[in-house]
């Protein structure tokens, strides 16, 4: 059984009330009841994490090696900021796949850069909460051409 980490970044923790007309009104606990629901029906393990410290992160990143067979990462601001999460992801040899709730590349310019994409096995983003079970079968269908 495949075992991923969704491991989530700042301000992730304000979803539902932290601008609902960009992130809608899903909170990070219904995301993660969502995706635990998800995991049974596709028969992996899920794991979930979040911070809104860069070094928590990282060393998230750092134990899921290991530990887990693969990561989604929704990093939100550090995706366009953090070298050192690019670093990590880079150190840890697992799959990660990066999600974003909103289409970043619609949005404004500074958001249009991102340090986890080149290093990443693929990019979500604009779905919303949706784009958490699409990461997972994506992650899934990657691990399991691997085996």
């Amino acid at each position: 059984m495949h075992s991923i980490l969704i491991l989530n970044g700042p301000n992730l923790n304000l979803l539902g009330t932290r601008q609902p007309e960009i992130y809608g009104r899903t909170t990070l606990a219904d995301i993660e009841e969502m995706c635990r629901t998800y995991a049974r029906a596709i028969d992996v393990e899920v794991a979930f994490d979040q911070s809104n410290h860069e070094g928590d992160l990282v060393d998230a990143l750092h134990a899921a090696r290991g530990t887990h067979h693969g990561v989604i990462l929704n990093a939100g601001a550090y995706t366009h900021t953090s070298i050192a999460l690019m670093d990590a992801i880079k150190s840890v040899d697992l799959p990660v796949i990066e999600l974003h709730l909103s289409n970043i590349h619609a949005r404004e310019s500074f958001r249009h850069h991102s340090y986890v994409s080149p290093v990443a096995i693929g990019l979500i983003c604009g779905f919303g909460a949706r784009g958490y079970t699409l990461a997972m079968d994506a992650l899934v269908s990657h691990l399991e051409k691997d085996t």
